[in-house]
C-alpha cells in the first residue's frame, strides 16, 4: 500500500506539472499574440496616409497608398480573429467511410439456402458506407448514411441513402424527436448496421420477421422518465419497417402505417456485472395491396404483429476492462401475422380464406474477450417460417475476431445450418472471412453489442 501511495503521488505530481506547463505555454502564446497586435496597431498610428514634407535634416517620408493601408489593417483583423479561434473546423461536418468485404464458401447453392448470394466460393463487397454528421443549430443535429452494396447477379454497386434524419437535442421533459429515414429502435440488433454486429451475418429471425435492418421513413419519439432508475421509452410511426415500404395502391390510410415501440432499462448487478433488458412491439393493422402475391399459391399478408424480448448480460471488470470482458446477448421474437390463403391455383374460386399464423424465433450468442485485440464466441439461431411454422431452421456459428486496431478488423466464422419440416432442405456448411475498416470519423463504430 505504501508503494501504491507513492506511485499515486508521483502520478499526481506529474499530472500537475504537465498542467502547469500547458497553462504557461498557453499564456505565453496569448502574450506573444497580444504583443504582435499592439505592434501592428502602433505602426498603423504612426504611418501617414499622405506624403508629408520631411525636415531638411531628416530622411524623406514614404507615402502609403490606401491599398497598403487596407492590407495592413486586414492583417491586424486576422491576428485578432486568430487569437479567438479555438477549433478551425468547429462547424465542419464529421465525415467517415466504412468498407466491408466478405470472403466466403458455402456448400449449398442459393436455391437451397434461400440466400441472394451464390453458393460455392464468393467475394462480396457487402458495404461501402459514407457517414456524414453535424450540428444543424443549437437545437438539432443531422446525419446521413449513404451505402453502396454489390448486386449478387451483376456485381454492380447499388447506391442508396440508408439513413438521413434530423434529431433534436434540446426538447423539454427529456424528450428527443427523430424524423426522416432511420433505423427504428426495435429489439437489440435490428437497428444497427451490418458491420457493427458481433458476428458476420444478421440473425435469421431478424431477416425473416423484421426484414433485416429496421429501416423506416417516419417519426420516432424517445422519452427518459424523471426517475432515479434509468428507463427509456420509444414510440414511432412510419410507412415502412424493414425491406419494403407499404404501398397500398394510390391512397394510404392511417391504418396502413407501421407503429412500433420499445421499453428498455439498465441494472448494475455488481461493479463488474450489468444487465440490460428490453421489450419491443411492432404493429401494421392493414398491409393492404403492398404484398400481393404473383400467384394465388402464395399467402398475402393482411396484418403484421410482432413482439420481441431481449436482454444483454455483460461482465466488464473495472480493473481490466480493456483486455477482458464477457457478453451474453439473446432475443426472442413472436410473430402473429394474418394472411389471405389461396388453397387452389384457380383465382376467384371462392376457396380463399383468412388465417393467423403464429411463429417464433430466437438467437443467442456469447462473446468472450481475452486480449485487447482478440475475442471469440458462439451464436445459436432458431426460427420458424412466418407463413408456415412447421418449417424450421437451426444454425450454429463459432467465430473469432482479431481487431488489428480500432479502425481495422478481421473476423473468421463457421456456420452449420439444419432445416426441418415437410419440405426440408439438405444441411449446409459455410465459412466466412469478414474484413472491415474505417477511415475518418465514424459515430457508431464497433461497440460491445
Amino acid at each position: 500500500m505504501e508503494k501504491l501511495d507513492q506511485r499515486l503521488k508521483q502520478i499526481q505530481e506529474s499530472f500537475e506539472k504537465q498542467q502547469r506547463e500547458m497553462r504557461e505555454n498557453f499564456e505565453r502564446l496569448i502574450r506573444e499574440q497580444q504583443a504582435q497586435i499592439e505592434s501592428l496597431k502602433k505602426q498603423l498610428a504612426n504611418i501617414p496616409t499622405n506624403a508629408v514634407a520631411a525636415p531638411t535634416n531628416a530622411a524623406p517620408a514614404v507615402a502609403v497608398t490606401p491599398e497598403q493601408f487596407d492590407e495592413l489593417n486586414t492583417k491586424v483583423d486576422q491576428m485578432v480573429e486568430g487569437s479567438k479561434q479555438v477549433r478551425p473546423g468547429a462547424f465542419n461536418p464529421s465525415i467517415g467511410f466504412v468498407g466491408e468485404t466478405i470472403f466466403s464458401y458455402n456448400s449449398q447453392g442459393s436455391d437451397q439456402t434461400g440466400s441472394s448470394r451464390p453458393g460455392g466460393f464468393d467475394i462480396n463487397q457487402r458495404s461501402m458506407e459514407l457517414n456524414i454528421a453535424a450540428s444543424v443549430d443549437p437545437f438539432a443535429k443531422g446525419y446521413a448514411v449513404i451505402n453502396a452494396s454489390a448486386d449478387s447477379q451483376t456485381g454492380e454497386a447499388n447506391v442508396e441513402v440508408e439513413e438521413a434524419a434530423l434529431q433534436t437535442t434540446s426538447l423539454p421533459w427529456n424528450l428527443e424527436l427523430k424524423a426522416g429515414r432511420f433505423f427504428g429502435e426495435f429489439g437489440r440488433l435490428s437497428y444497427i448496421h451490418d458491420h457493427e454486429l458481433p458476428f458476420v451475418n444478421r440473425p435469421l429471425v431478424l431477416d425473416q420477421y423484421v426484414g433485416g435492418e429496421s429501416q423506416t421513413d417516419g417519426l420516432q419519439l424517445n422519452w427518459l422518465p424523471p426517475l432515479e432508475h434509468y428507463v427509456s421509452l420509444t414510440a414511432g410511426v412510419g410507412d415502412k419497417f424493414g425491406d419494403d415500404a407499404n404501398y397500398p395502391g394510390t391512397y394510404r390510410s392511417f391504418s396502413e402505417l407501421d407503429f412500433w415501440g420499445r421499453l428498455s432499462t439498465y441494472f448494475d448487478l455488481t461493479p463488474d456485472w450489468q444487465l440490460e433488458p428490453g421489450i419491443s412491439g411492432l404493429w401494421n393493422p392493414k398491409t393492404g395491396a403492398a404484398n400481393q402475391p404473383t400467384d394465388e399459391t402464395t399467402p398475402t399478408e393482411q396484418e403484421r404483429r410482432l413482439v420481441g424480448l431481449d436482454l444483454k448480460l455483460s461482465y466488464v471488470p473495472l480493473r481490466n476492462n480493456q483486455f477482458r470482458s464477457l457478453t451474453w446477448g439473446t432475443e426472442v421474437l413472436y410473430s402473429d401475422n394474418r394472411y389471405l390463403f389461396f388453397p387452389e391455383s384457380t383465382p376467384g374460386n371462392g376457396n380463399e380464406y383468412y388465417g393467423n399464423v403464429g411463429s417464433m424465433g430466437m438467437y443467442s450468442y456469447v462473446t468472450y474477450k481475452w486480449h485487447r485485440q482478440w475475442s471469440g464466441g458462439f451464436l445459436f439461431e432458431w426460427v420458424q417460417n412466418a407463413q408456415d411454422h412447421d418449417q424450421q431452421t437451426y444454425a450454429y456459428s463459432p467465430y473469432i475476431t482479431w481487431a488489428l486496431s480500432h479502425w481495422n478488423q478481421l473476423r473468421l466464422q463457421y456456420t452449420h445450418t439444419d432445416y426441418s419440416g415437410p419440405s426440408s432442405q439438405p444441411s449446409s456448411d459455410a465459412v466466412y472471412v469478414q474484413w472491415t475498416w474505417i477511415i475518418g470519423s465514424h459515430s457508431h463504430g464497433w461497440q460491445a453489442r
